[in-house]
């Protein structure tokens, strides 16, 4: 028998309007979304179903956002039974993949994607950061072009490696610009600046890591009941003390998403469940190997064919 992950999206798969049928049918899943107002003190909900865009966009409310949304459908999709044998989540979806696993409560993970999205905001002052994804480049080449201009020109690193030919670069502008400019050294077809507010994964986020260790530290952080693989790993991990110190390193380390999905491929994982908003990890997945099957549970609709 194959093995199923739940696998959970990032950030840049929010959309307005997200959740809202799962909201409106499933008793279960509302539930989350009042839990979410609460635990926040302030009406998310409203941001995630109205908007606007602007405000939804906004890290400090994009990470909690995608968090509730994954949670809610998560919540649905248990009704119907189904369990994995694994977890995993794209960078803030690690923490959707915690609670699946029960190492966080949900109103516990909440407020903290809400504090880490404040502190990532505030790491960088605006304007300095930058981040881009390269298609089409070699790997190692890539890194090997970051370190080059990170010495010459201001500091730029891997921040996603996503699937292959896909890795997002972030840093300061000024060297996210010169990769932009020599990507061909890489073997970059294309480079696309990305819109964020700043350049997340990368070591100019260990400011926003060192205040996010606080909120952890007095955080109840359980054992997890089914291993996550963990974003700077790749591998799996169960003991509290151990994902709360990836927590902290995640901030500032590539996310190393091919890795991970690798990874699970070879412990015989053959069914891959996206649970939340968008199809960009089913997507990435299909790229990395297209054998797997993949289903992306983002909607009432979606909930019920999975069910089948």
């Amino acid at each position: 028998m194959g093995k199923t992950a739940f696998v959970f999206p990032g950030q840049g798969a929010q959309a307005v309007g997200m959740g809202r049928d799962v909201f409106e049918t499933h008793a279960a899943a509302r539930a989350i979304f009042e839990e979410a107002d609460e635990a926040l003190g302030f009406r998310l909900s409203g941001i995630i179903f109205e908007g606007p865009e602007e405000v939804l966009k906004q890290t400090a409310n994009t990470q909690p956002a995608l968090l509730t949304v994954s949670a809610a459908l998560l919540k649905a999709l248990a009704e119907r039974g189904w369990t994995p044998d694994y977890v995993a989540g794209h960078s803030l979806g690690e923490y959707s993949a915690l609670v699946a696993a029960g190492s966080l409560s949900f109103a516990d993970a909440v407020r903290t994607v809400r504090a880490r999205g404040e502190f990532m905001e505030q790491a960088v002052p605006g304007g300095q950061g930058a981040m881009a994804a390269v298609l089409g480049a070699e790997r190692d080449a890539l890194a090997a072009l970051c370190a080059a201009v990170s010495e010459e020109i201001g500091t730029v690193e891997l921040a996603n490696v996503n699937c292959p030919g896909q890795i997002v670069v972030s840093g300061t502008a000024e060297g996210v610009r010169a990769v932009a400019e020599r990507g061909k050294e890489a073997g970059a077809k294309r480079v696309v600046p990305l819109e964020v507010s700043g350049p997340f994964h990368s070591s100019l986020m260990k400011p926003a890591a060192e205040r996010l260790a606080g909120v952890l530290e007095r955080l109840d952080i359980r054992d997890a009941a089914v291993p996550v693989v963990a974003n700077v790993t790749a591998r799996p991990v169960t003991a509290a003390g151990e994902i709360r110190k990836l927590l902290v390193e995640q901030v500032y380390s590539p996310v190393l998403w091919e890795d991970c999905v690798r990874w699970l491929i070879a412990q015989g994982t053959d069914t891959f469940v996206e649970i939340g908003s968008g199809t960009v990890l089913a997507g990435l997945i299909k790229k990395i190997d297209r054998n797997v099957r993949v289903l992306s549970v983002n909607s009432a609709p979606s909930l019920a064919e999975a069910a089948l």
